[in-house]
Order: structure tokens, then sequence, then C-alpha cells
């Protein structure tokens, strides 16, 4: 019998792959807790989460057993016109994790949807209160998907570039440092016209795709304060820092001033379905109440709240708030910690970098973004047991909450042996 790999082949077309350069994918038949197996008996430490997805842990038997009982109540049902008890204890239980001021939940399928609903909110909201905004604005090097207008605010050419022509308005702005905080606030009070601008779409703390790139809160509420106090919309992209990796329940908790829309999905159902949410606030949300039907959100997806994943995303939260979990986000916070200690002076490391349970090294290697010296790289971490995804010369680690210190060691390890070969 052909192996998964081999009948991959005839049909399937995967993400991020130029298949003639890489024809073969590993078969998964098996994953739980922090361990994936392969085909052929082999196992790999999950150190990032399945993008940042499972961070409770592969096939958590909590999470099966709230989608295993929902399933056999109400699988699906349309969401326009309809309603059922896990949408709404779920809207219930993120409104009371979410920032204070968010008021109203908007259910999609995936990050990128999520996004585009912010981008869209936005947008229409000044568009309805008869306003001409038309332009959005975003850091560099930020990603936020890869719909239309998740793209337009994006800037890895990588993954644009045969789109460029068609995109919306965007104005990009540098990530803030404490060397550019200062010319940064000049130039949005000065040079941009911010009263053109619908809203300001960013990644707190983390840009995940731009190789885990860190800014500090306090730079990026000062950006905040400029861009509210001329009427622009700011719209927090969590999709990936969302439910626990920065250390708090979102990276919007860091600062005073919060955003007006927030974007989720990945460990929103904790890996186990697919499904986004984009949040708001009343302001927002009533810019769009009113007799004049045209001034609805006419967006909709089919699965839009489906009750499995509003099941999983339930159980996902109630582990997240659990005594256990938290302790262990503190504990990995504190292991990355005593190995960036350890290798950050290390002459093939240029810089490190940590937020929450999100750990980033750059190596002092020259290579591309998805090149031949990367794919080694990757291989090399295959080969000893542990699933990273190098992004160029960078190496970041998100592991589930649930990895052991057993297992954790043996991604450092993984690490300290580039160090040495590479």
């Amino acid at each position: 019998m052909k192996s998964l790999s081999e009948r991959d082949q005839k049909h399937l077309w995967h993400p991020l792959t130029q298949h003639k350069l890489h024809p073969k994918m590993l078969g998964i038949v098996k994953a739980k807790g922090a361990v994936l197996f392969d085909e052929h008996g082999k196992e790999y430490i999950d150190g990032i989460s399945s993008w940042y997805t499972s961070v409770y842990g592969h096939c958590n038997d909590a999470i099966i057993a709230k989608v295993y009982a929902q399933m056999q109540q109400l699988d699906q049902v349309v969401f326009s016109g309809f309603t059922h008890e896990p949408a709404i204890a779920l809207s219930e239980a993120l409104i009371s994790l979410l920032p204070e001021n968010q008021e109203k939940l908007f259910f999609s399928d995936n990050g990128s949807t999520a996004t585009e609903i912010g981008i869209k909110m936005a947008l229409q909201y000044h568009h309805n209160l008869g306003k001409k905004r038309s332009v959005l604005m975003a850091f560099e090097d930020g990603f936020h998907g890869d719909t239309f207008g998740a793209m337009s605010v994006s800037s890895l050419s990588v993954y644009n570039g045969p789109f460029e022509d068609y995109f919306i308005d965007v104005k990009r702005i540098t990530v803030p440092t404490d060397d550019n905080i200062g010319s940064l606030l000049h130039e949005l009070e000065n040079t941009i016209d911010l009263d053109a601008i619908a809203g300001f779409i960013y990644e707190p703390l983390v840009q995940g795709a731009a190789a885990m790139k860190m800014h500090k809160a306090e730079h990026l509420e000062k950006i905040l304060k400029v861009i509210k106090s001329h009427g622009v919309l700011a719209i927090a992209d969590e999709v990936m820092t969302g439910f626990g990796k920065t250390g708090r329940h979102f990276a919007s908790d860091y600062m005073e001033v919060k955003p007006d829309i927030i974007c989720m999905s990945k460990a929103l159902t904790a890996g186990m379905l697919p499904m986004a949410v984009t949040s708001c606030t009343q302001e927002v949300y009533d810019a769009f109440y009113s007799d004049d039907i045209a001034k609805g959100l006419f967006h909709g997806h089919t699965y839009t709240a489906n009750p499995l994943a509003c099941a999983a995303a339930l159980a996902g939260i109630a582990l997240l708030r659990s005594e256990e979990i938290q302790k262990n986000i503190g504990q990995i916070i504190q292991w990355h910690q005593e190995f960036d200690a350890e290798i950050k002076d290390h002459p093939k490391v240029t810089a490190t970098r940590q937020t929450g349970i999100i750990y980033a090294l750059d190596l002092n290697i020259v290579m591309e973004r998805y090149g031949n010296v990367r794919d080694k790289l990757f291989q090399h971490f295959m080969d000893a047991g542990v699933f990273l995804r190098p992004l160029g010369n960078t190496i970041y680690i998100s592991a589930p909450y649930i990895t052991t210190k057993d297992q954790m060691q043996k991604i450092y390890d993984s690490i300290r042996e580039v160090l040495e070969k590479f």
C-alpha cells in the first residue's frame, strides 16, 4: 500500500509550498498532548502549537468531551435568523475575558476573515456616519491574512506580490522602537492626514510572520492615543497573540488604551475546529444599527458560530482560566528566560526576544526566508524529533501550555545543536 506521502502527491495542493521544489509532505497519523506522530512511528514535539492553535495540547480530553456532547445535540444551523446556546454562552465567556470596552461579537471562520471583517467594520463605520475615510494604516512588515483586505494591510511581499496592484489604499508606518518613537509620533501628528484614515490595524506587541518582531506596549500605547484622538479606529489583530500567549489573556491587556475592534482565531478553538471572532465596542456597533437596511454589515459565512466550534472554544476558555494552565504559562515563561540567559551571548546568536511564552532568536547566518539553508535548519529539527518552523534565520518557540519540562528541554537541546553545527 502506498504511504500517505505518496498518495498526497496525486491531488493535493498545500499552502505556502512550491511543489516542484518540495513535492513530499510528511504524513501525520496521530497527535496527543504536545506530540505529533508520523506514519513511520516517529514522534515530534510540536514546538509551535501547530501554527499557534493547539495551546492546551492536541486531542485534549476536556475539549473532546465538550465537542462530543454538543455534536449529539446540535451540529450546525444557519446563524442568520437563528441562534443557539453554545454561541450565546461563548459570547458571555468571551466578553468577560476581553478588554472591558468590547461589547459585540461577529463570528466567522479563520484569522484572515476575522481581520477582513475588522477592516470592513472600520471602513463602513465611517461610511455610515457620512464621513469620507477610505485609507487604512498599518505597520511595516505586518501580516494580517490572505484574503484581499487582509493582504492589502499586510506588507510581506512574498505572500502578496502578484496581487498588490489590486489592493485598497494603505499608509504604512514603522514599528516603534526606543530610537524612533519620537519621530514616529511627530510623523503621525504632523505629516500623516489622520482625518482621511478609517482604521489602524496592528499586531499588538508581536508581529508573528515578521519573524516574531516585538515592540513595547508603552510605545504602541502612545501611537493609539494619537490615532484615536483623530477618530481613527484601532483594530487589534490578536489572531496569533490572543488567549494567553503574551502572558495575559490578550496582548491588548498590557495597555490602558484599548482597541475599538479585536480580531481573534487560532487558539480560540484550541486547534480543534476552525472559527474566528471579530469583536467591537458598542460605539462601532451603533453606527450599523439603523432603520436603513443598507447600513447593516452584510457579511456572512456558512459555518458562522458553528455549535461544535463554539463548544470547543468554551472548553478552551475554561482551561485558559484554570489555575493549572496559568501556572504552566508562568513556568514556560521562566524556562525561556533561563534558556535565554544561557544562549543570548553565543557568537552564532545576533538577537533574542521574548513576550510571554513566545521566544525567538536570530542566527548569525545569512539565509532566505524560504531557501536551502532554511530547509536544512528545518530538517535538523525534524531529525531531532522537534517541530519548529524557522522564519529565515529566526528560530521561534510557541509551544503548547501543557509542554513538560523534559519536552521543552528537548526543544532547547535541538537549538543548542544548531548553534554548534551550523
